[in-house]
This record gives C-alpha cells, sequence and structure tokens, in this order.
C-alpha cells in the first residue's frame, strides 16, 4: 500500500501535553519509541476484559530533544487528517483479509 509502518514501544501520558526536551529523553531512556496520549487506557480495558488487541497509532510530529522545533498546533491536526485516512486504508484492507 506503500504505507510506512513501525514496531516500537508506545508510552501513554495523561496529556493534553507537548513533551519537554529532558521528558522526551526519559522516555527514550524508560525504552519508549512513540509517546502519546490514547490507546494505552483503551487497551488496558480491552485487555481487562479478555479481548485480543491490535494497537494502530498515527505518529503526528517528531519530538527531538537535541533539536526541538515547534510543532503547531495547527500542523498536528492537518498531518493528523492525513494519516488518519492512511490509517483508513489500512484497516480496511486488513480487515477484508480477515
Amino acid at each position: 500500500m506503500g504505507l510506512r509502518l513501525e514496531r516500537g514501544v508506545y508510552i501513554g501520558v495523561h496529556g493534553p501535553e507537548m513533551e519537554t526536551p529532558a521528558e522526551t529523553r526519559m522516555y527514550r531512556q524508560w525504552g519508549a519509541d512513540a509517546v502519546g496520549m490514547s490507546t494505552v487506557l483503551e487497551i488496558i480495558a480491552a485487555r481487562h476484559m479478555g479481548m485480543r488487541v491490535l494497537g494502530l497509532s498515527c505518529l503526528t510530529n517528531k519530538n527531538l530533544p537535541d533539536c526541538m522545533t515547534p510543532a503547531p498546533l495547527e500542523e498536528i491536526l492537518a498531518m493528523a487528517a492525513v494519516t488518519g485516512k492512511n490509517l483508513g486504508r489500512l484497516i480496511r484492507a486488513m480487515v477484508t483479509k480477515l
């Protein structure tokens, strides 16, 4: 499908927040590849109910602690719109294979 997919460790934070460079370094030291404000609580609840879970997340901004650049909300929302469409395509393709 021409989509870039990665596998990694996702750390969930309460949010809403934009991580500081120090927080980003700390999360990386803890083994996180991505940080987000959703997914984790939903997965905990689903697993508690005995469900099997496949987690998919769209990353909307890159946070590199040694070269931080502003991440305006408008840019994050625009990226979410693009990645959301791609995620929809991926999910439709997966569901048709099941």
